[in-house]
């Protein structure tokens, strides 16, 4: 683990220990701020990502109790002009 002043000084050792497969981790002020990682671990990371995600449509159908045959019947209300 790196404190941000750290990593600033010494960059270079921090993108190289990130290439060669070991996520870095950068604290501010004692509390950690960021991950410095691979563009192919990154890469690799989002895919995965992207995979397991569904659409849009699938999580509104999804949805718990949603049974489209079931949907209650909306009767329009009378309207005196």
């Amino acid at each position: 683990m790196w404190t941000l002043q750290d990593a600033k000084n010494r960059f270079s050792a921090v993108v190289d220990a990130a290439l060669s497969g070991e996520p870095q981790e950068v604290t501010r002020r004692g509390k950690p701020a960021v991950v410095v990682l691979s563009a192919e671990d990154y890469a690799r990371m989002t895919a995965a990502a992207r995979a397991a995600r569904g659409t849009f449509t699938d999580h509104l159908l999804g949805f718990p109790g949603l049974d489209l045959d079931q949907r209650p019947k909306a009767r329009p209300r009378d309207v005196e002009f």
